[in-house]
């Protein structure tokens, strides 16, 4: 499987991209930073509504979901760096939210999208 924590986050990205867009989302940036403690994974669009999605994923669920990864502190994090993109865009979106996504690889690929976290 992947080796690097990295490397598995980027083949959890990409699968979690391929999940958004064929559920009618469209990605607009990927790997946004703000800080060297903000980095939104994946920015989309739904209809009139941006959605900055948080990835987490995991080989198996042994040391836990990997939804539980997401802390008070990171979720603050992500609200930021929404507020400061939303601030700096060009598009005025009326609409945002928060989302996560956790992705377990083993024993079968599962992927739990959590809307508005």
């Amino acid at each position: 499987m992947k080796s690097s924590n990295r490397e598995l986050g980027n083949y959890g990205e990409n699968l979690a991209c391929q999940f958004l867009e064929k559920n009618g989302y469209k990605i607009i940036e990927r790997n946004k930073s703000f800080s060297r403690f903000c980095e939104i994974d994946i920015i989309a669009q739904i209809k009139n509504t941006l959605v900055f999605v948080e990835v987490k994923t995991r080989k198996t669920n042994s040391f836990g979901s990997p939804l539980e990864a997401i802390t008070k502190t990171k979720y603050t994090h992500i609200r930021q760096g929404a507020l400061t993109y939303l601030s700096e865009s060009k598009n005025k979106f009326s609409n945002f939210r928060i989302d996560a996504i956790g992705i377990t690889l083993e024993p079968k690929l599962e992927i739990k999208h959590l809307q508005n976290i």
